[in-house]
């Protein structure tokens, strides 16, 4: 649904770092996101495990509905979200899991369980915090909503940009988001972005460098015109949809409001 991404990322831990023979090598990995339907959640662990990827932590870019669902998948696991999304959470009980069930309810699906997000981890935003013997970057990615960060994997040249970035959605201004604070996020992502080899949006193709440099520049662009109450705006190729013109529509609705 919408092209939504998880993003597995693996590391080597630190003992094979050191020397240790292949044989021995261990990995940590971890889940960014989550992907939406219950036969996808269902299949994932086996998925992961197959291709060495058996997470040891669970990370959300932030605390819209469709990006917390990996405890349905690994409901062992904590999940990790920045300060400002468990926040939202506390700030919103219950949204999150009310949200999932009416959009279940529309789209016809049922789920063996509920959400229940059991144990939440607070991350620094910014900061950064370990993965085997590498590091996560966490930088802040407000303006889509109020909470939000960007997960950066330097080793691997890989940018979680959370719901920034999209080849095939327009910026989209949620309640709790801010023009300001998408303008400034785009202008953190840029430098990410140079020096990533791929940029994974939550919806969408993944990128490489230079198609997501075009992406930015298009979205900054978009962002201008809604700043100007264009009615009509020229929308970006694969985004000049009747979909993306009601996301317009609603987005000039926030702004007037």
């Amino acid at each position: 649904m919408w092209q939504t991404n998880a993003v597995a990322l693996r590391a080597r831990t630190a003992s094979q770092r050191s020397g240790h023979p292949p044989l021995l090598a261990h990995y940590e990995a971890m889940l960014v996101d989550s992907p939406y339907f219950p036969d996808e959640l269902e299949a994932l662990p086996g998925l992961l495990a197959g291709a060495g990827f058996e997470p040891d932590a669970l990370v959300a870019t932030h605390a819209d509905y469709d990006h917390l669902l990996g405890r349905l998948a690994f409901p062992g696991l904590a999940l990790g979200l920045g300060e400002p999304s468990v926040v939202r959470l506390h700030q919103e009980p219950g949204a999150a899991q009310r949200e999932l069930r009416d959009r279940d309810a529309e789209l016809y699906v049922e789920r063996p369980a509920p959400l229940a997000l059991g144990q939440v981890q607070g991350l620094p935003v910014p900061g950064s915090i370990e993965l085997g013997s590498e590091e996560l970057e966490l930088h802040p990615a407000d303006g889509h909503t109020s909470d939000g960060m960007a997960v950066m994997a330097r080793w691997c040249g890989v940018l979680c940009a959370g719901d920034y970035l999209s080849n095939v959605e327009i910026p989209m201004i949620s309640p709790g988001g801010s023009l300001a604070g998408y303008r400034s996020t785009l202008a953190r992502l840029a430098p990410l972005v140079e020096a990533a080899e791929t940029v994974v949006p939550g919806h969408g193709a993944p990128q490489g460098r230079d198609g997501a440099l075009r992406i930015l520049a298009e979205d900054a662009d978009y962002l201008d015109a809604l700043d100007r109450g264009d009615e009509r705006p020229a929308l970006p190729d694969g985004r000049d949809t009747r979909e993306q013109r009601r996301i317009h529509e609603e987005n000039l609705q926030r702004l007037r409001a």
